[in-house]
């Protein structure tokens, strides 16, 4: 009997895209991980100017010059990491990045750690690779930040790399500076590589954020366009790396999707030269939706960390697959922690990233729940 591959035996399906599928389509959805905003109408334009101009080819496998060009300033600019194009490959999404990383570098045995809770795609890839997922606890009383201390306890000879997401999902959780620098110092230390996952860097309230990547060279900075630009649907991101990884990444680039969608690309070029307007305002209102949430949350007698990033919370619940289970069917959708960890096992993932009048009927129907 034909057999898939052993290596995806050990991989589900998203269950949050499953839960999905069933549920009530008229239901207030506090589940989705994109933001509910259109793309910026310049963006539009530069999209639908590149299709009247043809701009339907193949791409070099890196990407437009250009583009990457821009790249390189905005690492520059916005996380001091001086870089040049040739150093840049523009990916379909962050997802792909996350997977040519894991492709590229983890093998067989290698110990890679991982924050928990962290993104659900990140121990996906790893498993693909037959790596082994170490799982390094974001505690309660650290606001579910990733702390240096609780990463060096965690490396062994077999320690491959890390994978950072910060601001996190699903938690929130923006880590702070000495943090970053700090792992960015173990990895120099002990040899092993930093995969800094910063798709939610401009979704920030009163943070700064840091990219390891301005402390070390052990550092691949993965980035893209679909949260901080709604972007999602189109599919753009890119990665960072010093040119003794970056050949490597490349293969797999190259191998798998030839080169980034040609028409998304010029959107994000304009997103990098445009006004960041509609960034800026999409900000303001996320925070003012994570101050109702919040507040509302703690209202009902839940502990809560304030999150200092994206759009997600992450609030304790005792019987957290009840909880979903009722507010599914009173008409709020909502997602358990435990797929983003085993320190996930008493939360829920809720997304803001939904209207302030939809949240506030949410939180009305959960208080009656």
């Amino acid at each position: 009997m034909l057999s898939p591959a052993m290596r995806t035996k050990k991989v589900e399906l998203s269950q949050i895209r499953k839960m999905f599928e069933v549920t009530n389509p008229n239901a207030i959805n506090l589940g989705i991980g994109e933001p509910d905003f259109d793309i910026p109408e310049n963006i539009k334009r530069a999209m639908n100017n590149a299709i009247e101009n043809n701009y339907s080819h193949y791409t070099p496998n890196k990407g437009y010059e250009e583009l990457r060009e821009e790249i390189v300033k905005k690492l520059k600019n916005d996380n001091n990491i001086d870089t040049n194009i040739d150093n840049i490959i523009v990916t379909t999404g962050g997802s792909e990045a996350i997977y040519m990383c894991a492709q590229a570098f983890f093998d067989k045995g290698d110990e890679i750690l991982l924050p928990d809770p962290s993104f659900l795609s990140y121990p996906a890839c790893i498993d693909l690779c037959e790596s082994k997922t170490v799982a390094v606890d974001c505690k309660m009383e650290n606001d579910l930040k990733l702390k240096v201390e609780d990463v060096q306890e965690k490396i062994t000879d077999k320690t491959k790399a890390i994978i950072l997401n910060s601001p996190c999902n699903p938690t929130g959780a923006v880590m702070d500076k000495e943090d970053i620098k700090g792992i960015a110092e173990l990895a120099e230390d002990y040899d092993f590589l930093v995969i800094s996952d910063e798709i939610y860097e401009k979704i920030i309230y009163g943070k700064k954020h840091y990219s390891p990547g301005a402390f070390s060279d052990n550092v691949i900075t993965l980035n893209g366009f679909s949260k901080a630009y709604a972007m999602t649907g189109i599919r753009i991101g890119y990665i960072n790396a010093s040119e003794r990884f970056n050949e490597e990444l490349l293969k797999i680039h190259q191998y798998c999707t030839a080169c980034a969608n040609s028409i998304g690309q010029m959107g994000a070029l304009e997103a990098l030269r445009g006004p960041q307007d509609s960034v800026n305002n999409m900000v303001k209102e996320f925070e003012k939706r994570r101050n109702l949430i919040v507040k509302r949350l703690k209202e009902m007698g839940y502990t809560c960390s304030k999150p200092e990033g994206a759009f997600y919370v992450y609030p304790e619940i005792e019987k957290p697959l009840e909880f979903v289970s009722k507010a599914a069917k009173a008409g709020v959708i909502t997602v358990p922690g435990l797929p983003f960890g085993a320190n996930g096992e008493k939360h829920i993932r809720m997304s803001y990233a939904n209207s302030y009048e939809n949240i506030s009927k949410a939180m009305d129907i959960l208080e009656e729940v």
